[in-house]
């Protein structure tokens, strides 16, 4: 492709975005398909010739449209936002043009300075102490961007690692730094993300993880019990993840109570994570959920969840660079350049070494947008979750499970779980709306997050009305069944792929009870396959084997989940 077919292929594809971004409201929110369905869709090799782009464009149309899970349609309710917009799609489109690796200064000196920049520019938009400012008098801080929340916890892990190891290494100079690895605990909420568990795994140190209170708020007493008792066992205290806005129900940790705690223990790190919700501080009247935050040896927020920025862009800032350089700095000759004492080579920052212009997009956004545009965007988000709670709280057949204050909604039909597995699964496979569940305070529950960019009210009543025909219908063939229940048109599997839930045998069941997992958002729900979970509040047992799961549709236009099969 030449540089003239190349404007007019990119006109079209301009063009082509535009149509999709405006038309996603007539399409189906989740794809009518099944695990491998792409195999049998494209050849297993690549053609040795060119292809005509039209032709490529065809099967854009016909083979990858098909597949496509649409984050961006609005009645698409599931996880968090993914951000995106039309500012961060030409940056993006930019940046992929100038093809820069910013591995350093030296590789691409406005990719670095800009970083910088912006990352202040947000940093400060948000109420950031000046400490993680880099341009703040005096400050040894400064923000990076990294490719998700998952390194940001991991990198802060990593600089919180080298830095208790060099502590104990005080008392024993001569040993291994491995020797001192079985000592070092980290400590994170069972509300956590199960990213602060993979970063312990690959830190190969121990995590202690602890029971919140029941707003599913972790408590500053909790954590000084578990410190205390664990130093009488010898273990070494290192890391504290604490979460402002978790996956499961947007709870949030007390920073304030946690990092009292945490200035006990001079060597310490103290970690906030608020991917999701760390953007709403942009707001002034969000900042009272990050109260304690000046405590806070590090602290990210995802930019590309609720910011209107394209993924990837995933915003840390640290209170002293120096620490997490210093565990991080590999600087082998060929990387070297004589400007590196007076300017921040960010591969010192992170685990890889390659890195994209990320920092123009969320540029573009910031000066496109405005600090004012993204406030009334986030609060319109906040406003539609409380129309959708208040919603809920006038029918009295469901309960709001979160206290609702941003834009994540909790809620699940009184019953029992499995009512409410197939409450979610006869929703999902409407096609008029996608969610998923979680599990809160134990129960099953279904999460609904408003999510597109333009939501206005008619969304909410729309999603809301359908939960609603949903959940009357259901009621209504439990109480008076017309048909038998093996004249369900669902099979399990395909009940267990629309209520992402996983069955296991009794025993497999209560063994994974007794182990502490965190939660990603993605796993399916482990449930036992005896019919045999505990109703919830007192209700009936029956309720729980409604075992009706309904739909107009075929069954290959059924979405399709990962799972595992018990």
């Amino acid at each position: 492709m030449d540089t003239e077919e190349f404007r007019v292929r990119g006109k079209e594809m301009v063009d082509y975005i535009c149509d999709y971004m405006n038309g996603l409201g007539s399409r189906p929110v989740y794809p009518s398909i099944e695990p491998g369905f792409l195999t049998n869709l494209i050849p297993s090799q690549a053609p040795d010739e060119p292809e005509d782009w039209d032709a490529i464009m065809a099967d854009v149309d016909s083979k990858i449209m098909k597949g496509v899970c649409h984050w961006q349609h609005p009645r698409f309710h599931a996880y968090f936002p993914s951000g995106n917009s039309y500012p961060s799609i030409i940056a993006d489109m930019l940046s992929d043009a100038i093809g820069s690796i910013a591995f350093s200064w030296a590789a691409n000196p406005v990719g670095a300075e800009l970083e910088t920049i912006v990352l202040d520019w947000f940093g400060r938009a948000l109420g950031l102490p000046d400490e993680f400012l880099h341009s703040s008098p005096g400050s040894t801080g400064g923000g990076v961007i990294q490719g998700s929340a998952s390194e940001c916890i991991l990198v802060s892990m990593l600089a919180a690692r080298y830095q208790a190891v060099k502590h104990l290494k005080r008392n024993d100079p001569m040993a291994e730094d491995s020797s001192f690895l079985p000592k070092l605990v980290a400590y994170c909420s069972t509300e956590a993300h199960s990213c602060v568990e993979k970063a312990a795994n690959i830190c190969l140190v121990r995590l202690h993880i602890l029971e919140p209170d029941g707003d599913c708020t972790l408590r500053g007493e909790t954590l000084r019990e578990a410190m205390e008792e664990d130093e009488k066992r010898g273990l070494f205290p290192f890391f504290v993840s604490a979460t402002v806005g978790t996956t499961s129900s947007c709870a949030f940790d007390n920073l304030k109570e946690m990092g009292t705690v945490c200035c006990r223990y001079p060597s310490v790190w103290f970690h906030v994570d608020g991917a999701y919700a760390g953007n709403s501080f942009i707001c002034p009247e969000n900042r009272y959920l990050m109260n304690g935050i000046y405590y806070a040896d590090s602290f990210n927020t995802n930019a590309n969840k609720w910011l209107l920025v394209a993924f990837d862009c995933s915003c840390l800032w640290i209170k002293d660079r120096n620490k997490l350089t210093s565990a991080l700095n590999v600087d082998p000759l060929y990387l070297q350049h004589k400007r590196s004492e007076q300017t921040i080579d960010y591969r010192h920052w992170g685990v890889p070494l390659s890195r994209r212009f990320r920092a123009l997009k969320l540029w573009f956004v910031l000066r496109r947008y405005g600090i004012q545009g993204l406030q009334a965007y986030i609060r319109n988000h906040c406003r539609l979750a409380k129309r959708f709670e208040g919603l809920i709280r006038k029918d009295d057949r469901f309960q709001v499970i979160n206290d609702v204050k941003l834009g994540l909604v909790c809620f699940r039909l009184n019953g029992t779980d499995r009512l409410n597995q197939d409450l979610l699964a006869n929703i999902n496979t409407s096609g008029k709306l996608h969610i998923i569940p979680s599990m809160v305070k134990g129960q099953y529950i279904i999460r609904f997050c408003v999510t597109a960019e333009h939501a206005k009210d008619e969304d909410i009543d729309h999603a809301w009305a359908v939960i609603q025909e949903h959940a009357t219908d259901l009621i209504g063939l439990i109480k008076t069944p017309q048909e038998p229940v093996n004249n369900d048109p669902l099979n399990p599997k395909l009940k267990r792929r629309l209520s992402f839930t996983r069955t296991v045998s009794r025993v497999m069941y209560i063994r994974a009870l007794s182990r502490t997992s965190l939660t990603d958002g993605a796993t399916p729900i482990i449930v036992p396959d005896d019919d045999d979970n505990s109703p919830c509040n007192g209700e009936d047992p029956e309720v729980f084997n409604s075992g009706v799961c309904l739909s107009g549709l075929s069954l290959g236009s059924l979405p399709s989940f990962q799972e595992e099969d018990s």
